[in-house]
């Protein structure tokens, strides 16, 4: 049995609390080497490229450039597929995340009248293509299919298209199928890794090329993104994931242990942390995870020791719970939960979190199904200044003005002035008296 990691703050060094917020794909410098041959071959071969590295890297032996994209009979087949309760808990969770996006949507344009006679505003229109990315190397995701194509289906972007990694017998999850017809998505490829974000970036004669990708992926994923930032939106960085269980006195060890598993079971890349200010916590917590890892498929439970028994994961004894929420803010989690009783006493000293699931009966699994608030989320300290995934990432913002002749004097007059200041001589000529003389005609 794995030796869970036990730090106490109160003992670390700077160097040492440093480590402890530090992420699989801080450093990059592995995978961007050995990343950009994949692109050169998807930007030079296009779908001969694609689908080698199907057979190389996703063992999809036999795909060939003529599988690469599903079909519509894929789709029908899929649903004869999974298990009708399974459908069933899509189209719940469908519901709920269509619901909560809904309710993002920002108005089509707005305008306020700045001064008499001179209006600005904002217009909101969805980008033409984006892709979504499903990752699938350990597991299979349609929730992640859910979050992302939800919001881009409410946005109204024309051109929505998965990428998800093949199986070894070369056909898509069928549940993903299930969740991408369901949401309103039928463009879907058979395609992952950095392979896909290039196929995306550059298009070839199957992929259609996109403006933007989003979705959670492995380093090798968020690799491929930063390399093709120029040539592809990359969206929010979105990879392996993480957590932090931030728990007080109130609640049971045993029940912070059973919420800590959840993202650490993700694979050994993750990240997942139980903070609290309770010795008492701490101890249960330790003790529960042998019972909860014998219920565990040995799969998820091998992926979870490995991350509390490394540098990525395990138990952090704070000194009180403000020196708690200081950790949380400087970790700026992917996914928090605040396991308390009275967990809006804690809210307030959270600044740094993209997702907040306060008290007992929001655990992590909740939210990345079923609530509705998306579940993709910056990762990597992303919190810090990105939020979750949402309607506005399928969406471009323009800004409007419009003057009237009623307007235009007093604007023209302060906008000459600083044109001038500025050294700007044909801004200031345009709001000069000449203008009025060619208006006049």
């Amino acid at each position: 049995m794995a030796k869970v990691n036990l730090q106490r703050l109160a003992s670390l060094e700077p160097a040492a609390r440093k480590a402890l917020v530090r992420r699989s794909e801080t450093d990059l410098s592995y995978f961007l080497e050995r990343v950009q041959p994949i692109l050169d071959a998807v930007k030079k071969e296009g779908d001969e490229a694609l689908a080698r590295l199907g057979r190389e890297f996703d063992k999809a032996d036999g795909l060939t450039p003529g599988d690469l994209k599903v079909t519509d009979a894929d789709f029908d087949r899929a649903f004869d597929q999974v298990d009708p309760k399974v459908v069933d808990a899509i189209r719940f969770g469908i519901g709920n995340i269509r619901s909560f996006h809904e309710e993002q949507k920002p108005e089509p344009m707005w305008l306020k009248e700045v001064r008499p006679g001179a209006f600005a505003g904002d217009r909101f229109t969805p980008i033409n293509s984006v892709a979504l990315y499903v990752p699938r190397g350990k597991g299979s995701f349609p929730s992640v299919t859910m979050m992302t194509s939800v919001p881009g289906v409410v946005a109204g972007v024309p051109n929505l298209a998965i990428v998800t990694p093949p199986g070894p017998d070369g056909a898509v999850d069928a549940a993903t199928l299930v969740a991408a017809r369901l949401a309103g998505v039928e463009t879907v490829y058979k395609v992952g890794g950095a392979q896909a974000v290039a196929a995306v970036a550059y298009g070839t004669d199957t992929v259609q090329k996109a403006r933007k990708i989003v979705g959670p992926g492995s380093p090798w994923v968020v690799a491929a993104k930063r390399l093709l930032a120029g040539v592809i939106d990359p969206g929010l960085p979105a990879g392996p994931s993480e957590s932090i269980i931030l728990a007080d006195e109130t609640v049971s060890g045993a029940l912070a242990a059973m919420d800590l598993l959840i993202e650490a079971e993700h694979g050994p890349d993750s990240s997942a942390w139980l903070v609290t200010s309770s010795e008492r916590v701490a101890e249960e917590a330790l003790s529960a995870l042998p019972d909860l890892w014998s219920r565990m498929t040995p799969q998820r439970a091998e992926f979870s020791q490995k991350v509390l028994s490394g540098p990525s994961g395990g138990v952090v004894v704070a000194n009180d719970m403000d020196d708690a929420c200081a950790f949380v803010n400087e970790y700026a989690p992917e996914h928090l939960e605040i396991l308390s009783t009275r967990p809006f006493e804690y809210l307030g000293e959270i600044t740094e979190a993209a997702e907040i699931l306060l008290g007992p009966h929001t655990p992590v699994s909740i939210a990345n199904f079923a609530l509705g608030p998306n579940a993709v989320l910056p990762t990597s300290m992303g919190a810090a200044t990105y939020g979750p995934l949402s309607v506005n990432d399928f969406m471009r913002r323009s800004s409007i003005g419009y003057v009237t002749q009623k307007g235009y004097p007093v604007l023209a007059d302060a906008a000459r002035t600083l044109a001038e200041y500025e050294g700007f001589s044909s801004h200031a000529i345009a709001v000069s008296d000449l203008r009025q003389s060619y208006l006049k005609g």
